[in-house]
């Protein structure tokens, strides 16, 4: 905004299918001027257990609380904000998650030949026919085709899995965007283009949650009543994905009861 203003922050876990996509997971990001000063907690409603936590560390503990609810995704993508994190990526690679994750350009890679370098300058060193053109899937006005390249990274892969470094290049602009990637050694340049395009998901959910549901309708001031309106705007959204999709098979809506 430009300015200081008065605001909640949430971090937000969303699940997609070929069915829908809906918000599973949130969190409230609390600032550590926040957290280090537990009177301002207590007038706010915030249980004294609650300490600090980077919106990285948020991103893990919902992924690992879907891991624990029995939700296993073929694959997990995010933005730049927390793909850039080195230590979530091994953590997701450690549960054998595969992951097609945004991250900065200057960010560092081991390369095959064991060195560090920068993304950007290991794309800018590709030559042009490894440029593929390639959808990303459906937009508003059709598909998003994009520039794609990949290419291996890391020494030392786990049987039957790989790494890369895979980018997107805008047709227009030029304009250059850059993921790390780990998943099945098979996994496709077409394949890795479709996952990283379906990240926008989550701003959908973003747009639907708050247009439907209400997400964003609320001027709460403490702790329980921000998770009450966002839990419940969640769970109203994730119904009417649902219903939607059993709409368009004949089939009839479920009850609501909250």
């Amino acid at each position: 905004a430009g300015r200081i203003e008065n605001c909640q922050v949430g971090v937000f876990l969303a699940y997609r299918s070929a069915k829908g996509h809906a918000l599973i997971d949130r969190q409230l990001y609390l600032p550590q001027a926040w957290t280090d000063d537990r009177d301002r907690c207590r007038q706010a409603g915030i249980p004294d257990e609650v300490g600090f936590a980077t919106k990285v560390e948020m991103a893990r503990t919902m992924l690992a609380r879907a891991f624990a609810a029995g939700i296993t995704p073929g694959w997990v993508t995010m933005d730049e904000a927390y793909g850039q994190s080195k230590s979530l990526r091994v953590w997701m690679e450690e549960h054998d998650q595969a992951h097609v994750v945004a991250t900065r350009r200057n960010d560092d890679v081991v390369t095959t030949r064991m060195g560090f370098t920068r993304v950007d300058k290991l794309i800018a060193a590709l030559p042009g026919r490894a440029w593929s053109r390639i959808s990303a899937g459906p937009g508003a006005h059709g598909p998003r085709e994009y520039w794609w390249a990949r290419i291996p990274i890391r020494v030392f892969w786990r049987p039957g899995r790989g790494h890369w470094l895979l980018a997107r290049r805008n047709i227009s602009t030029g304009e250059l965007a850059y993921y790390v990637c780990y998943g099945p050694r098979r996994t496709r340049l077409m394949d890795l283009a479709r996952i990283a395009g379906t990240r926008w998901a989550v701003e959908e959910c973003f747009q639907q949650a708050k247009g439907q549901a209400g997400l964003d309708e609320y001027q709460v001031r403490d702790w329980r009543a921000w998770y009450a309106h966002i839990t419940l705007s969640m769970a109203a959204h994730a119904w009417l994905v649902v219903a939607k999709t059993l709409t368009a098979k004949g089939e009839t809506a479920p009850a609501a009861a909250y």
